[in-house]
């Protein structure tokens, strides 16, 4: 077996804005496996100044893994525990590898097009007036589910974005989603939770930033919103501290980036552990290409979850590959009329 890797740049069709600044690029890396004939593909989906892998000697560690690739994936996966993007890229490789097609890694009714996934629409932060043209275009586009990246403007006028929602599409019509990414310091939190919580909204993610375990412990027991925890799963290693993390803070969600927690393992460890404790869950993609969200989406329908999940980012890019993934009326949909136009050669 050989194997090597490649960096690649997404470009954002807009400059998308988050609570940790506005982004115009994507970096991301592919390990790509030969045998007997055949080629596997995986993404690194590293997403710098946030994966806990964003280390001077992640392109080494890549390095490493491509000359000690006889070690097999188990081996390795074990080896990478510091550098999930990379152990996510490892899976999905030899699982592509191992497929009849290196796109169908996980056959199913999602793949055969008859079942789709669920999907909220993302509308990412900006002035009000963005945010409101894309809550329109979200709604028109038949989401049932919205997600608000919150944290980067006024608060008020945050708070008038989602009064606008509610005036027009009550609870049932319309699930709101609301992710701070960490903006909301441990003295003023619980004060805006309770002014978001009059908008009816399903829950908010990360209201604080990662690492104030007991900030967070307390507004879990407090809120009167539900709170889903997502980059606070960053960079916890191992089944006990897991679990420690999760019976200390008892959150009402997690929220699992196959990229930033170790692929589909170390996703499936924090669901395992979850559902011991009676917490709720999905999945969502991190700016991964069409080639890593297929990845996650072909493995996300296998876990049954009926919940709306976080997919669907490929839209955003201007140089994505395509892909047989759509959206359609809030869902994401693998049509088997369209064929991957990529040569992984080229790659």
């Amino acid at each position: 077996m050989e194997a090597h890797y490649t960096k690649y740049i997404l470009d954002f069709k807009r400059p998308s804005g988050t609570s940790r600044g506005i982004i115009t690029q994507k970096e991301t890396w592919f390990i790509i496996l030969e045998k007997d004939g055949k080629q596997g593909i995986g993404e690194c989906g590293i997403l710098r100044s946030l994966s806990i892998d964003d280390r001077p000697d992640y392109e080494e560690k890549l390095k490493w893994v491509c000359n000690n690739i006889h070690l097999g994936e188990e081996a390795l996966w074990d080896a990478l525990i510091e550098f999930p993007s990379i152990q996510f890229g490892i899976e999905m490789a030899f699982q592509s590898l191992g497929s009849e097609s290196p796109y169908i890694l996980f056959p199913s009714e999602f793949t055969d097009g008859t079942k789709n996934i669920p999907i909220n629409g993302l509308v990412w932060m900006g002035e009000e007036q963005y945010m409101k043209q894309q809550i329109e275009e979200k709604l028109a586009q038949g989401f049932k589910c919205i997600k608000l990246k919150i944290g980067a403007i006024d608060f008020q006028k945050e708070l008038n974005l989602l009064k606008f929602i509610r005036q027009n599409f009550d609870k049932d019509q319309v699930e709101i989603r609301v992710d701070a990414n960490g903006a909301f310091s441990a003295v003023d939190a619980l004060d805006k939770l309770n002014h978001i919580a009059t908008y009816e909204l399903h829950s908010i993610e990360q209201p604080v930033k990662q690492g104030q375990l007991s900030v967070m412990e307390m507004l879990c027991a407090t809120t009167p919103l539900e709170i889903a925890l997502d980059e606070e799963l960053i960079g916890v290693f191992g089944y006990e501290k897991k679990k420690r993390l999760l019976e200390k803070i008892k959150p009402q969600y997690i929220i699992l980036k196959p990229s930033l927690v170790g692929g589909f393992r170390g996703s499936k460890e924090w669901i395992d552990i979850a559902e011991s404790l009676g917490i709720d869950w999905w999945i969502t993609s991190a700016l991964e290409s069409n080639i890593g969200l297929n990845a996650i989406a072909q493995w996300t329908f296998l876990q049954n979850n009926p919940m709306p999940q976080g997919l669907g980012t490929g839209a955003l890019y201007t140089n994505n590959f395509d892909s047989p993934l759509q959206v359609k009326n809030g869902e994401l949909i693998y049509n088997p009329d369209i064929s991957w136009d990529i040569d992984i050669r080229d790659i």
